[in-house]
C-alpha cells in the first residue's frame, strides 16, 4: 500500500529531481496540519521560478549592455568623455575617483571612460595603490576606503527571531481548532460551574497548547541557528592576494579595491575588476550573462565580473568594486534562495505522515460520531431530545475535544522534521569530523553508497611532495638530502645547469616570495612547490631567473593536455619554449636528449629505453614522474598560436615523492568490510598508480589497473565485463571519470560517491550521487558542483561521511519506530476508550 501511494508521484531523486515531480507529491501532501512547519527547510518551488524569472532578466540586461559596448568600441575611440568631477568626499579622503565611476566603468566595458582616467596603471594611481605592491594597509587610509567604496559583503536575509518561529507553531491547523475547543470550554464552564472551577477543562487545553508551541518552536529555532552556522561556512573563500608587497592568503570578505588578487584555473573572480597581468586568461561569465562562449580577457578587454569562473590561464587582476555595487551583488540581492530539495527519505515520510493522517481523521470522525450518536440515544430514551442544557452542549465540546485530540497524537506531523533534524544533527557532526555538506540529501545518500571513486594525489596522498630521485643528462641520482642535490649540480655540465634552472623556475605556476617574517616562501601547487624547492637546493635564484628572460606566453597545466608550457624571449635574442608534464606524453614529442657531457644528441632507441626504464623504475617506488624538456623556437612565434607539442630537448627526469596519508589503509579495509568498493581514479602513470594502490589496499589480486586511452577504446560489451573489476584507472581524462560514473550508476545500479578537485572534475561531480570535494586543493568551480567538502582533503574523512550517513538511517529508524509505537497506541486507546464506554 505504501510502496504503491509514493509511486503516484514518481520517484524523488537525491539529486536533480524535475520541479515537476516535486510540485505532484506536495500536491498529495497538502493536507498537512501546518505546512509553514512541515515544508520550512524544503525547496520553495514558487520562490525558485520567481528567481529563475528575475536572473533571466538580468541576465539578458547585462548581455545587451556588454554586446552595446563591444559594438560602441570601434566608434568612440576619438571621442572624448565629458568631464568627470570627483565628489569632495572622495578628494578630502585622499582618493581621485569614486565608487560609481568605477563600477560604470568595468559593469560596461567602458574601454572610452578607462582611456580617459589613464588605463590600468592610471586607476591605481587614483585608487592610492600599486600594481606591483597592491595596497598598503598600515597608512591609514584603510577604513576612510572602506567608507568611500564599501565592504566585500552581500546583503543576507535577516535571522528570525524566536517569536517568529512561536508565531509558526501556532498556525497548526488543530492547535487552531483546540484553541476556540479552550475559549468556548472555558466560557460555558465559567457558566455554568463557577470560577474557577468550571474553567479547570478550558485552562488545562490552553496550557497544552501553549507546552506543544513553546518546545516546537525552541526546536526550530536552535536548528535554524544550526543552518546559518553551516551556511557560513560554505560561503567561506580564500584567495591568493598581494598587499603591502606581499603575497597572503585572504577571505574574499576582506577585498577592498585597490586589492591585487592572483587568479588561476578554476577561480571565482572574487570582486568586479580590471586585469593587470597573466596568459591565456579565458573567463566563463556564463552565470551572469547567460553567454555560453568563454570570454578571453587581455590588455585590450580587461574587464572582470565578480561571480565569474577562471576557465583556463592564470593573471593577475585589480579590484575596483566590491560587495554590493558589483553585478553579483546586484543579482545575489535579487535572487531568494530556493532552499534545498526535499530528500528520498523526507518524501518516504511525508507519504507516511499523510496516510496516517487520513487514517487518524477517518478514527476521529468514526468516535466523534459514536458519541454524539451515545448522548442522542440517551436523550431519545429519556424523551429530552428537544430540550438541550449548557451541560449537553458542553458534552458536545468534550466529544469534539476528544476527536481532535485523535488527529493531533495520531498524525505524526514531526516525522518528515525527524528527517531534517537528525540530517541537521549529522551535518553539525560531520563539520566538526572535517565535512562540510553543502545539500541535506548528501547526508542520507552517503549511507547507502556502495563505490567511492577517489583521486590518489592529496586524497589518498598527503600532498607534500618532495623530489628524491632525478635523472638529469642521462645519469640516475638520488636528490631527497640538501647534500645530494648540490653534488649532482656540481655534476652537471654549465650549458646543462642553465637550462635546468631556467626550466624550473620560469615554467611554473607558483611563486618565490618574501613573507613578513622577511623569510622565502614558496606559493603555487604541491607539483611546482617540489621543483621550485629541488631549484633553491641546487643554488638557484628564483628573482634572478625570472628577470633574465621575459615571458611571452603561459599555457598552463591542465588535467587534459597534462603538461604546462612556457615562451621565453631570452636576453642575447631569440625564443625559447619550455615544458613540463606526465613523462610518457612529455618524452613522446622529444627528439633529442643532452648526454652526460651537456651535448646535444638524437634520441636513439637506446636513449629512449633508457629513459623509459628510469621512468618505470621511479614510478615503481611510488614517486610521480615529470619530464622537463625545451626546444628553440627559430622561426619566430607568435603569442596568438599554441605552444608547440614536437621537436623538443629532453633534459631530464625527475621522481617526486608523496607520501600515503596516515590512516588511509585502515580506511579502505572499513570500507570493503562495509561493503563499499574502493577505486581509485588517478591522472598519474599507471605503474605510480598501482604502487600507491597496494599500498593502500585498493589493488588486489583479482582487481583491473587499467589506463585511461585503454579504458576509452573499449565497446559497450567489454565494459560491461571489465568496470566491475578496475580498481584503479591511471593517466584518465575528466571524461573517463564522467563515464565510469556514469556506467557504474546507470548499468551497474550502483550508489556512487566521485572525489575531485579540479575545474575538469565538476561533470563527474555533478553526474555523481555524492560529489566530495577537496577543501584545500579543490577549485571553486569543483567546489560549487560538489555535494560534500572534504576540508581536509583525507580519505578517512570520506569513510567518516559515510558512517554518518548510515548513522542517519539508524537514528530515523529508531524514531519512526517510537513515533508509530506512541501514534498507533494512543489512537487504539483513545478510540477504544471513547467508543466502548461511549
Amino acid at each position: 500500500m505504501m510502496e504503491s501511494y509514493l509511486q503516484e508521484f514518481g520517484e524523488v531523486k537525491a539529486k536533480h529531481s524535475s520541479e515537476e515531480t516535486l510540485q505532484k507529491w506536495r500536491n498529495l501532501c497538502s493536507v498537512v496540519k501546518n505546512p509553514k512547519r512541515r515544508f520550512r527547510f524544503t525547496a520553495n518551488i514558487t520562490k525558485r521560478s520567481e528567481a529563475a524569472a528575475m536572473r533571466r532578466t538580468n541576465q539578458e540586461k547585462l548581455r545587451i549592455a556588454v554586446l552595446v559596448s563591444k559594438a560602441a568600441f570601434q566608434f568612440i575611440q576619438g571621442v572624448q568623455p565629458s568631464d568627470y568631477v570627483v565628489p569632495r568626499e572622495v578628494t578630502d579622503a585622499g582618493f581621485q575617483i569614486c565608487a560609481d565611476e568605477l563600477g560604470s566603468i568595468v559593469e560596461g566595458h567602458d574601454v572610452k571612460k578607462l582611456t580617459f582616467h589613464g588605463g590600468v596603471a592610471g586607476i591605481a594611481e587614483k585608487l592610492s595603490t600599486s600594481v606591483k605592491d597592491g595596497l598598503n594597509t598600515e597608512s591609514d587610509l584603510q577604513t576612510r576606503r572602506q567608507e568611500i567604496y564599501g565592504i566585500n559583503k552581500f546583503t543576507e536575509s535577516e535571522q528570525r527571531g524566536f517569536w517568529i518561529f512561536v508565531w509558526e507553531a501556532l498556525q497548526d491547523m488543530t492547535l487552531m481548532i483546540l484553541g476556540v475547543c479552550a475559549f468556548v470550554s472555558l466560557i460555558v464552564g465559567i457558566a455554568t460551574e463557577g470560577w474557577p472551577i468550571g474553567a479547570h477543562d478550558g485552562l488545562g487545553i490552553v496550557a497544552s497548547i501553549l507546552l506543544v508551541v513553546l518546545v516546537t518552536a525552541t526546536s526550530d529555532y536552535r536548528q535554524s541557528l544550526q543552518f546559518k552556522d553551516l551556511d557560513k561556512e560554505k560561503k567561506k573563500i580564500d584567495i591568493q592576494v598581494t598587499r603591502n608587497g606581499y603575497r597572503q592568503k585572504m577571505s574574499i570578505y576582506d577585498l577592498l579595491p585597490g586589492d591585487i588578487v592572483h587568479l588561476s584555473i578554476g577561480d571565482q573572480v572574487p570582486a568586479d575588476g580590471l586585469f593587470v597581468s597573466g596568459f591565456s586568461v579565458l573567463i566563463d561569465e556564463s552565470s551572469l550573462t547567460g553567454e555560453s562562449e568563454p570570454i578571453m580577457v587581455t590588455a585590450e578587454n580587461p574587464f572582470l565580473l565578480s561571480g565569474t569562473k577562471v576557465q583556463d590561464g592564470s593573471g593577475k587582476m585589480m579590484v575596483t568594486t566590491v560587495g554590493m555595487r558589483t553585478q553579483w551583488g546586484k543579482l545575489m540581492a535579487t535572487l531568494s534562495e530556493g532552499g534545498d530539495d526535499e530528500t528520498p527519505l523526507q518524501v518516504k515520510l511525508n507519504g507516511v505522515a499523510t496516510i496516517i493522517g487520513k487514517i487518524g481523521l477517518f478514527f476521529a470522525v468514526v468516535t466523534f460520531a459514536v458519541m454524539v450518536q451515545g448522548l442522542f440515544s440517551h436523550k431519545l430514551s429519556e424523551g429530552t431530545h428537544w430540550s438541550w442544557t449548557g451541560d449537553d452542549a458542553r458534552q458536545m465540546l468534550e466529544y469534539f475535544a476528544i476527536a481532535v485530540t485523535i488527529v493531533v497524537v495520531a498524525v505524526p506531523e514531526g516525522l518528515p522534521l525527524a528527517v531534517t533534524l537528525s540530517l541537521a544533527f549529522a551535518m553539525k557532526k560531520m563539520m566538526n569530523d572535517k565535512a562540510l555538506v553543502r545539500h541535506l540529501a548528501a547526508c542520507e545518500t552517503m549511507g547507502s553508497a556502495t563505490n567511492i571513486c577517489s583521486d590518489k594525489t592529496g586524497t589518498l596522498t598527503t600532498n607534500r611532495m618532495t623530489v628524491v630521485k632525478s635523472c638529469i643528462c642521462m645519469n640516475v641520482k638520488e636528490v631527497s638530502k640538501p647534500s645530494e642535490a648540490s653534488s649532482l649540480f656540481s655534476d652537471l655540465p654549465e650549458s646543462a645547469k642553465k637550462l635546468l634552472l631556467q626550466s624550473i623556475f620560469n615554467n611554473t605556476g607558483g611563486d618565490v616570495v618574501v613573507n613578513k617574517e622577511g623569510k622565502h616562501e614558496i606559493l603555487g601547487t604541491p607539483t611546482d612547490t617540489a621543483l621550485l624547492e629541488f631549484g633553491l637546493s641546487l643554488g638557484g635564484n628564483f628573482q634572478t631567473e625570472r628577470q633574465a628572460s621575459k615571458l611571452v606566453k603561459v599555457e598552463p597545466f591542465n588535467s587534459t593536455k597534462k603538461r604546462m608550457g612556457v615562451i621565453l624571449e631570452l636576453p642575447e635574442g631569440g625564443l625559447r619554449a619550455h615544458t613540463k608534464g606526465a613523462s610518457e606524453i612529455v618524452l613522446a614529442s622529444c627528439e633529442k636528449v643532452i648526454n652526460t657531457n651537456g651535448e646535444i644528441v638524437p634520441l636513439d632507441e637506446a636513449s629512449i629505453n633508457h629513459l623509459k626504464v628510469t621512468i618505470e623504475q621511479f614510478a615503481c617506488e611510488a614517486l610521480r614522474t615529470l619530464c622537463l624538456a625545451y626546444v628553440e623556437l627559430e622561426n619566430g612565434f607568435s603569442p596568438q598560436n599554441p605552444i608547440p607539442v614536437s621537436g623538443y630537448t629532453c633534459i631530464g627526469i625527475v621522481g617526486i615523492k608523496d607520501p600515503v596519508r596516515p590512516g588511509v589503509k585502515e580506511s579502505v579495509a572499513i570500507c570493503r568490510s562495509a561493503g563499499i568498493v574502493v577505486r581509485m581514479v588517478t591522472g598519474d602513470n599507471i605503474n605510480t598508480a598501482k604502487a600507491i594502490a597496494r599500498e593502500c589496499g585498493i589493488l588486489t589480486d583479482d582487481g583491473i589497473a587499467i589506463e585511461g586511452p585503454e579504458f576509452r577504446e573499449k565497446n559497450q560489451e567489454e565494459l560491461l565485463s571489465l568496470i566491475p573489476k578496475i580498481q584503479v584507472m591511471a593517466r584518465s581524462s575528466p571524461l573517463d571519470k564522467h563515464t565510469l560514473v556514469k556506467h557504474l550508476r546507470t548499468t551497474f545500479d550502483e550508489v556512487v560517491a566521485v572525489t575531485g578537485d579540479g575545474t575538469n572534475d565538476a561533470p563527474a561531480l555533478h553526474e555523481a550521487d555524492i560529489g566530495l570535494a577537496m577543501g584545500i586543493a579543490g577549485t571553486e568551480v569543483a567546489k560549487e558542483s560538489a555535494d560534500v567538502l572534504i576540508l581536509d582533503d583525507n580519505f578517512s574523512t570520506i569513510v567518516t561521511v559515510a558512517k554518518w550517513g548510515r548513522s542517519v538511517y539508524i537514528n530515523i529508524q529508531k524514531f519512526v519506530q517510537f513515533q508509530l509505537t506512541v501514534n498507533i497506541v494512543a489512537l487504539i486507546v483513545n478510540f477504544s476508550s471513547a467508543c466502548l464506554t461511549g
